[in-house]
């Protein structure tokens, strides 16, 4: 325990502990709402480190703790040395180094499946479909019932619920109609009759 309490708080790795421990502190600020993970994104990009593709946060955060633990580990293994003087500080510097350029490598390897996790564009929301024409799926829509099918832009499909405030028998079973309004609170979106002689995007 001596050594480990000894060599976290010894040149060079005490660089990191105290790196560490600002991090430590951060997420911690995050975890009870006073800070967001996200807040450093504007004034920074990683990306020509080969460190982008994720926040900031976690990237820093990510290279901090590999470089504590590399620094830890060469640390040690100098402490447990004979060496002095000159020939000790050569070594502290070369665990600098190696901790430098280790956790920057690590940290790309580790980032790689982490990426998925956040994507560059946001996810799909019902609030998409607004705009788009649907198929009904029931044999009828009025204000408290009904359903239909609509494409989105990847291709997939999806069954949503759907209303209308006026009934009207052009909204039945396989008939198109036009989602043109979501309402948040019931989570459905308003139809009405689509007409597709009607749409703009199809030249006569």
């Amino acid at each position: 325990m001596n050594e480990f309490i000894d060599t976290i708080s010894r040149f060079p790795t005490v660089v990191f502990t105290a790196a560490l421990a600002v991090v430590l502190v951060f997420w911690v600020l995050v975890l009870i709402g006073i800070t967001d993970a996200d807040g450093f994104e504007a004034d920074a990009d990683l990306g020509g480190l080969g460190l982008g593709g994720v926040p900031v946060t976690v990237a820093v955060s990510v290279y901090v703790t590999t470089g504590w633990l590399a620094s830890l580990t060469g640390g040690v293994l100098v402490g447990r040395t004979d060496t002095t003087g000159v020939a000790h500080a050569a070594l502290v510097l070369l665990v600098l180094a190696a901790a430098l350029s280790g956790a920057w490598g690590l940290t790309r390897l580790l980032l790689r499946p982490l990426r998925a996790l956040f994507p560059d564009e946001p996810g799909p929301s019902r609030l998409d479909f607004v705009g788009s024409t649907c198929t009904i799926r029931t044999g009828r829509v009025d204000g408290r019932f009904g359903q239909a099918e609509v494409v989105a832009e990847d291709g997939s499909t999806a069954i949503v619920q759907v209303r209308t405030s006026d009934p009207d028998p052009a909204l039945s079973s396989g008939r198109t109609g036009l989602l043109y309004a979501y309402d948040v609170a019931g989570e459905f979106f308003w139809v009405a009759p689509f007409d597709a002689a009607l749409d703009p995007r199809i030249r006569p």
